[in-house]
Parts: structure tokens; C-alpha cells; sequence
């Protein structure tokens, strides 16, 4: 018996304010043009004053579980890919718990950036495939709006705020890639590159949030290079390729980065599940909200071999391969 961890359901959450890319041209030197040529990116939301992180999983969480048919009652665990938690503690997770009413099972979170619902998906399936839970809620949740430096036009143009939750359930499978749910995970990461994308504050250096840093042109190649290598490498694993590829699902960070690497992995644009127009660099939320948008519009369907890849800061990177 082989046991799959399979999508239940699916689920998002955006804030309601939607931030055009003219608003930016009031404070900084920079235009739409500017902003779509070289990213992609046309708007995005920013959660409201007050409006947490948590909220926006719980929301996301309420959604996936209605699509899936599901009672918190049924979820083991719930896992929230997130850099952007309400408080230093308790987590993100346990917060989603004690607003979704779930009394049973346990809850954390995880911290890799714009990896981190890659990490999360292939963390909560080896909670799965071990036996440890049966039904894991799966979220990447972030309001990056709170880190942003306004008079940096370079990064506070990138991100938005948003969340996404997936339910994974365990399954019998034959052992083939024939199977329904996770088939493969690669992740990988390299600390001597953290001065290319980090946040200059936290708890035991200056107590503050700090805002993003970021060196865009170098992580723009270290992205290009390792997200190709990770999904060819998740692919291999399982002995598929990129053409057996439905829909390629990347972290939507710059349609530049999607759109070479899908030529790496010579993959039309056609068949990657393209959000980043309209919400921006959502970190962690990024794959979820695609996963639940491509699923929302028709484009992802039962059966669809889809790979999902993300690099964030640390950096951190990784890719999953699944059957929806």
C-alpha cells in the first residue's frame, strides 16, 4: 500500500483594497509603464488597517474548507508558510486553529519567505506519508505591506498581501505518477546569500519589523538558474520531464523569472497559471493563490500534473510535484 497525500480543496483570501500601479507614481519616480515592463505586475491588494495576517488565513482556511466538503473537525494539523506573523508568538497557525473552532489536533508555522508554501506542502505531506496526520490544512498568508520601505521604488512597487490554503488528505495510491497528490518534493537552501533578500530588524538584533531589502538583479539570476534545476530535479525524482507537464503553478514574484524559466523547463506560458498581474509578490501566499485561481477558473483540473516552484530569501528554494 502506498499512501498519497491528495488536494482536497482549495481557498483564498484578498484584501479588499486594490492598489493600482498609478498610485505609486505620487510618492516615487516611477510610472505603470516602468512597473509593468520589468515586472509584470499591474496591481495588488494591501490588507486594511488592523486587518492581520492571521485573518487572511482564516479566511483562505474557510474557503478551502468549503471547497473540499470538509468540518474542521476532520483537519489533523494545520501548517502556515508565513513571514509576516501577527505577533512574534504564539504562531500564525495556532491563531488560524482558535479561529476556525478546531480544538483537536496541533498547528505551527514555517519560515522560508517566498519558498515557504513549498516547504509547508512538502512538510505537510511528510506528516502524511508518515502517519502522523491524516488531513493537514495547508496556508501561506502574508501582509508584506507592513515591511515595505515606501520611498524604495526598487521593492515596495513588487508585493501585495493575500492568503492561500489547500487541504491535503491521505490516500492509498499504486506507486505510479499515475496517482493522485504529492508525488515528489525538492527543497534546498544556502545561507551565504543572505544579503541578497532580507528585512533589516527582528527580535534579537533591534526589536523592530524592519523593512525588505532587497539586491533585485542578483536574485534575479539565482532565480532563473535554480528554479529551473529544482523542478527538473523534482520531475526526475519520478521519473517524469517537463513535458509531461499540465500546468507549471511558479511563485508569482516577476514575469520575467516566470517566463524564463518556463523556457528552461520549455514550457509554453500557455500552461503556466499566471496571478502576478494582479496581486504582485505575495511571498508565501503566492503558489496557494494561484493553486486555488487556476482551480477557480477551470484551468487546473482533476488529473493535471502540476509542478509548483518558489525561491525566497535565505535563500530558500524548492519545488513539488503533484496530480491534482
Amino acid at each position: 500500500m502506498n499512501i498519497r497525500s491528495v488536494v482536497r480543496g482549495v481557498g483564498h483570501y484578498l484584501p479588499s483594497r486594490v492598489v493600482e500601479n498609478k498610485e505609486f507614481e505620487a510618492t516615487l519616480d516611477t510610472s505603470d509603464e516602468w512597473i509593468r515592463s520589468r515586472t509584470g505586475i499591474e496591481r495588488r491588494h494591501f490588507a486594511a488597517e488592523g486587518e492581520t495576517t492571521s485573518q487572511l488565513a482564516i479566511k483562505a482556511a474557510e474557503q478551502a474548507l468549503e471547497n473540499a466538503g470538509m468540518s474542521v473537525d476532520q483537519i489533523d494539523a494545520i501548517v502556515v508558510a508565513t513571514s509576516t506573523p501577527d505577533y512574534t508568538f504564539p504562531s500564525v497557525a495556532t491563531m488560524v486553529q482558535a479561529g476556525l473552532n478546531m480544538r483537536q489536533g496541533f498547528a505551527y508555522d514555517i519560515q522560508a519567505v517566498c519558498a515557504g508554501f513549498v516547504y509547508a506542502l512538502a512538510n505537510a505531506n511528510g506528516l502524511i506519508v508518515s502517519g502522523q496526520a491524516k488531513c493537514v490544512l495547508v496556508i501561506g498568508a502574508e501582509t508584506f505591506s507592513r515591511i515595505m520601505d515606501w520611498t524604495d521604488r526598487g521593492t515596495c512597487v513588487l508585493f501585495g498581501d493575500g492568503a492561500g490554503a489547500l487541504i491535503l488528505e491521505a490516500a492509498t495510491g499504486t506507486g505510479t505518477t499515475d496517482d493522485r497528490g504529492v508525488l515528489s518534493t525538492d527543497l534546498h537552501s544556502d545561507g551565504r546569500y543572505r544579503e541578497l533578500l532580507y528585512v533589516d530588524g527582528g527580535v534579537s538584533t533591534n526589536g523592530q519589523a524592519g523593512h525588505l531589502r532587497m539586491q533585485g538583479n542578483a536574485v534575479f539570476k539565482h532565480a532563473v538558474t535554480k528554479l529551473a534545476e529544482t523542478a527538473h530535479t523534482a520531475l526526475e525524482k519520478v521519473g517524469l520531464s517537463g513535458s509531461d507537464v499540465d500546468w507549471l503553478v511558479p511563485h508569482q514574484a516577476n514575469l520575467r523569472i516566470i517566463t524564463a524559466t518556463a523556457e528552461r523547463m520549455q514550457l509554453p506560458l500557455e500552461r503556466v497559471v499566471l496571478t502576478v498581474q494582479d496581486h504582485g509578490n505575495t511571498s508565501a501566499a503566492s503558489i496557494p493563490l494561484a493553486l486555488s485561481i487556476g482551480a477557480e477558473r477551470g484551468q487546473i483540473k482533476e488529473g493535471d500534473l502540476l509542478v509548483t516552484e518558489a525561491i525566497g530569501g535565505g535563500l530558500a528554494w524548492g519545488s513539488v510535484v503533484l496530480r491534482w
